[in-house]
């Protein structure tokens, strides 16, 4: 059931008015809006599978919504989106998977609500807004395609790795699983909002489940249990849900996080259990009946040693997530952040295995208070407080870039996210940027070798809270190193040379 929304706030003027905006440039410019997405530059090519699985029924909270009294954060089923190295079948090719999630009318009212736009008008821009956006746009990944070959991933080993001149994955994890990451989205994301990031690190050997997070923070999802019944949920926050007391905003926050990081508990299950040898079982209870080939993929997975990666309030999970890592129900032994948020609770730093922390150009210069400190400084210090126990940690801002720079977004309509967000940094580089970090810390933790602005010192220690002056940058200009391991005149790992 879709909720009632909201009332009107400045913001939805905004909102309107980008739309409206985007509708005029359809009939001036008669041409689709949106870029499509590129095709992936490592080594392997792309296999993409949605993922839906009962899971034992957990309530986080009590309360209820206002409008049909239904449990809000119950927790029924987990749905992610995987994207591993595959081995297409040049004869079989399944259509691709849209970038925007069916039905759009759903994914539209939650953005409207997100907007705070009730009227049902409102509405349909949205929904036709929406659909000249991106309506028509897909994934570049093969869908359901077989997982790389076990031949042809030992065989990777003996090549010279990807487009980018680097040493394949294959080189460093021979004979192991392939390597997982657990990707966790931010508010008003979705589990393709990143799928141009997720692709990349597929592309060079990783297996990433997109998680789509039914906690409230996306636009829509459609929760399908496997017995056949379904239901909508569609984006809602504190003010859409009643309990007695009353829900805190502090209360829903801490609520909201505690069933995403169930939902991680969930979609890690479901990997073992395909990695173990249950992946037809897995196949027959998916109702988006994609999985074909999952009894291939026993004993193909590093489900002993995840990296958890997340963005704003994905961040934020993935720094809770950290907290008794690793665990039996989160074997959790790395985690990539990139801008944690800055209204979606308390930030963990009880963290005991290697952490990157990267910022966007404006999450680092935007002033916040965050529990009566700078938010810049509560960041540095859980990374700093990580390096005080001996482990390896890293805080970085890319310097030209916004909060959305990670997403897909700037790919899809640059000309508009220039405009929006007044970046300066090209959007296919920044996006190259985050993915050759994300790799090299990767790698960093299978080998201890740094590469990269990984191997650079401290350059701008206070960044915006210092003297004008003392913000250094990297070599490649693009980066501020806050916090950094020592640099050692010898590495521990292998160093590549580009020739």
């Amino acid at each position: 059931m879709i909720r009632p929304f909201g009332r009107r706030s400045c913001r939805n003027v905004s909102v309107v008015l980008i739309f409206s905006a985007i509708v005029a440039l359809f009939f001036v410019k008669m041409s689709p809006l949106s870029n499509p997405l590129p095709s992936y530059s490592g080594e392997h090519q792309v296999g993409i599978i949605d993922v839906e699985a009962d899971c034992e029924t957990r309530v986080l909270h009590p309360a209820v919504f206002r409008e049909g009294g239904e449990v809000a954060l119950k927790l029924e089923s987990v749905f992610f989106t995987l994207f591993y190295p595959a081995t297409p079948n040049p004869i079989h090719s399944p259509p691709n998977h849209y970038w925007v999630p069916r039905p759009l009318s759903l994914t539209a009212a939650g953005y409207a609500h997100l907007a705070h736009v009730s009227s049902s008008l409102l509405r349909r821009v949205f929904t036709f807004g929406l659909w000249l956006f991106a309506g028509a746009t897909t994934i570049p990944a093969h869908a359901d395609a077989a997982l790389l070959s076990r031949l042809e991933h030992e065989l990777g080993g003996l090549r010279d790795g990807s487009a980018a001149g680097r040493p394949s994955l294959s080189l460093l994890a021979y004979g192991a699983g392939l390597p997982v990451v657990v990707f966790s989205h931010g508010m008003a994301g979705m589990r393709t909002s990143y799928s141009h990031y997720c692709g990349e690190l597929a592309s060079r050997g990783f297996v990433v489940a997109a998680i789509e997070h039914r906690d409230g923070s996306g636009p829509g999802s459609v929760v399908m249990k496997g017995e056949g019944g379904e239901r909508d949920i569609v984006h809602f926050d504190r003010e859409d849900v009643v309990s007695d007391p009353p829900i805190t905003f502090e209360e829903f926050k801490a609520a909201q996080l505690a069933f995403r990081e169930a939902e991680v508990e969930e979609t890690i299950r479901v990997l073992r259990a395909i990695n173990e040898g249950e992946g037809e079982r897995v196949l027959q209870e998916n109702p988006r009946a994609e999985g074909r080939g999952f009894a291939d993929w026993e004993g193909r997975l590093d489900t002993d040693s995840v990296t958890m990666a997340g963005h704003s309030y994905g961040a934020t999970l993935a720094l809770q997530t950290l907290r008794d890592a690793p665990s039996k129900n989160l074997p959790i032994r790395s985690a990539i952040m990139f801008d944690p948020g800055k209204e979606s609770g308390p930030l963990n730093s009880l963290i005991t295995v290697p952490t990157l922390i990267i910022n966007s150009g404006s999450w680092t210069s935007s002033p916040a208070s965050f529990y009566g400190r700078p938010h810049f400084a509560v960041v540095k210090a859980v990374a700093q407080s990580v390096l005080d126990r001996g482990v390896h940690a890293w805080f970085l801002t890319l310097l030209h870039t916004a909060h959305p720079s990670i997403t897909d977004a700037p790919i899809l309509q640059p000309l508009l996210f220039r405009l929006v967000t007044g970046t300066r940094l090209n959007e296919r580089l920044a996006l190259d940027a985050y993915v050759g970090v994300s790799y090299d810390f990767l790698r960093f933790v299978r080998d201890g070798g740094r590469r990269g602005v990984l191997g650079s010192g401290v350059t701008s220690e206070d960044g915006p809270l210092g003297k004008v002056g003392e913000r250094g940058v990297d070599e490649s200009g693009l980066w501020e190193v806050h916090v950094a391991p020592e640099v050692e005149e010898e590495e521990g790992g292998e160093e590549w040379i580009e020739t």
